[in-house]
């Protein structure tokens, strides 16, 4: 049965036109055989009519298949979808890396497949994350964005060289033991002392005193922080630890440690730091790119109650920490005035990582081993110089877009995706790409040339295997009014007009805060068709009201998905009915 008939059938039962209970048996016969069934609220109120929008969708994510209550909860949703008018879902289930998967996994993908199979539901996957690199990292960890670190001093003692920091860094008053009053010794600043900020010399881990702050609604920003700024190398990589304890603090996430220079924050990072807490050792680690001096800055943004203290804080040089091995990631070892270059592999062995892991930072940095053919002497002094890797905000870390075994695991997938799924659509999850240009791979690149050139590969990897396949992609690194810009979070290099460099026949998924008209008027201007992905966790519509304003006033909109970031479905059903109303 054809599926806008089938709609229709199921919106006669429901009406008042059609009240013969044989007509209801029937409508409800049909409803059986496509596994639908309407419970609560979406029994009372039925199916929506046939939308004029082509594309309405909702988004599902959050479920990884290790669960057989994961297959459970996604077919609810499934069924609110599609007792609401939508025609599509689009999963984030882990489906570009679908060669680690072991055998229960495809059996509830199988489920949930056929589960949009009978509600008329478009399974639509998404996949090829750069700016997420995890499924790409479950192939080859060694393929995250590289960071250079250049001309380190190294010195050989032993049989193996480590890291001799130059010059030594190290954070003024870090345990807090010099000040007059509330006022501490060392640092630029730190808000309002005697107001937000304490010198505590009743609570303290070590020493005789600590830093307290409280009373955060006396700064009009929520403020309590502390900075210093501290000179460093160039192209260096570094420790920064603080402990911490906290007592009633709130809104949770308001604590952070920032690493700042110029634009830039070199290390951003969130922490899990629970609002009541005896003292929690908190590490972070960056690298210095090109810049000579930083601002170290440690305590809450927006705070609106609560306490916290700090104490012993520190800054160190580190060695080859999560240093990467790959071509575009090279090893390179000279001696100490530079006109001798060491063979890896004769000289030295390959400089590695055995624990790499880029969200254990608190750990010791591998050495470099000297073999015994060596012509490296013990005691020498060397300059070495290689890539690490780095996570940031909540572990998130990028792949590199220059490195061509990326694009021979996107190939792998992209058949393993159409042998088990067989996708009409698919949906690119290229957002919020927030490393590159800094690795031997892609340095110096055009960044915007650079991923255009990687988004028309993954295109036309999907289309070797898919070829009539449409490929929807998110909008922010292809958006000027979003994330395609220059001094980009890590970002060495611009993303300024990589919209130039892409096929015009993707569908820009737009996404972002407030309804974005700037955004959907840009992309028209483009040439491109238009998804827009609405809702974001509000308690209400009122944003998607927004942006159905904008559809109505922009050519070229397919339609509309329903996004949530957390696992909040509540108002799907009420989506369905907004965008499905007449005049929209």
């Amino acid at each position: 049965m054809p599926r806008n008939t089938f709609h229709r059938l199921i919106d006669a039962c429901f009406s008042e036109r059609i009240d013969a209970n044989g007509w209801k048996f029937l409508a409800a016969g049909a409803m059986l055989a496509f596994g639908i069934s309407f419970v609560g609220e979406e029994r009372s109120k039925g199916v929506a009519a046939e939308p004029g929008y082509a594309d309405r969708f909702v988004w599902i994510f959050s479920w990884n298949l290790t669960r057989e209550a994961d297959v459970e909860e996604i077919e609810a949703v499934l069924r609110t979808a599609a007792a609401h008018g939508l025609n599509g879902a689009v999963f984030s289930l882990g489906l570009d890396s679908l060669c680690k998967k072991r055998p229960e996994y495809f059996a509830r993908l199988e489920k949930v497949y056929q589960s949009c199979e009978k509600l008329g539901l478009e399974f639509i996957p998404a996949v090829f994350s750069i700016g997420y690199g995890g499924a790409v990292l479950s192939h080859n960890r060694h393929l995250a964005e590289g960071f250079l670190v250049e001309d380190a001093v190294f010195e050989v003692s032993g049989g193996e060289a480590r890291l001799v920091p130059d010059p030594e860094v190290r954070l003024v008053n870090g345990g807090f033991e010099e000040f007059s009053g509330n006022r501490l010794m060392g640092y630029r600043f730190h808000d309002q002392p005697g107001e937000v900020s304490f010198v505590d010399t009743q609570v303290y881990r070590s020493g005789k005193a600590s830093l307290r702050m409280e009373n955060f609604g006396a700064n009009p920003h929520g403020h309590g922080r502390v900075m210093q700024e501290v000179k460093v190398r160039p192209r260096r990589q570094y420790k920064v630890t603080f402990w911490v304890k906290t007592e009633d603090l709130q809104p949770a996430g308001c604590f952070r440690v920032q690493v700042l220079a110029g634009n830039r924050s070199l290390s951003p990072q969130e922490f899990a730091l629970p609002p009541t807490t005896e003292w929690q050792k908190i590490v972070l680690v960056f690298n210095s790119l090109y810049y000579d001096t930083v601002r170290l800055y440690a305590g809450v943004w927006g705070g609106r109650s609560g306490k916290f203290w700090l104490d012993d804080g520190s800054i160190e040089e580190i060695g080859p920490l999560n240093v990467l091995n790959r071509p575009g990631t090279p090893v390179t070892v000279r001696s100490e005035d530079g006109r001798i270059k060491y063979e890896e592999g004769k000289d030295f062995a390959p400089l590695v990582d055995p624990q790499l892991n880029f969200n254990w930072l608190d750990r010791p940095a591998p050495t470099l081993k000297i073999l015994p053919t060596s012509r490296i002497r013990e005691g020498q002094r060397l300059l070495v110089s290689y890539y690490h890797g780095m996570s940031i905000n909540r572990g998130q870390v990028t792949v590199c877009m220059g490195e061509p075994e990326v694009y021979e695991i996107f190939e792998h997938e992209a058949e393993l995706l159409n042998k088990y799924v067989r996708p009409r659509r698919v949906l690119l999850n290229m957002d919020e790409i927030r490393m590159g240009g800094s690795c031997a791979a892609c340095r110096g690149s055009d960044m915007a040339q650079l991923l255009g050139q990687c988004i028309t590969r993954q295109v036309q990897i999907l289309r070797k295997y898919i070829p009539e396949v449409t490929v929807y992609i998110w909008s922010d690194m292809l958006d000027p009014y979003h994330n395609a810009r220059a001094e980009y979070y890590l970002v060495e290099g611009d993303f300024t007009g990589s919209w130039n460099y892409v096929p015009k026949e993707l569908v820009i998924a737009v996404w972002g805060g407030a309804p974005r008209a700037k955004s959907l008027q840009f992309f028209a201007k483009q040439g491109f068709q238009t998804l827009i992905a609405a809702y974001y966790d509000a308690d209400d519509l009122e944003q998607v009201k927004g942006w159905l304003d904008l559809a109505r006033d922009t050519p070229g909109v397919r339609g509309l998905m329903y996004t949530p970031w957390q696992k909040k479905y509540r108002l799907l059903g009420d989506f369905g009915r907004l965008i499905s109303r007449p005049g929209n």
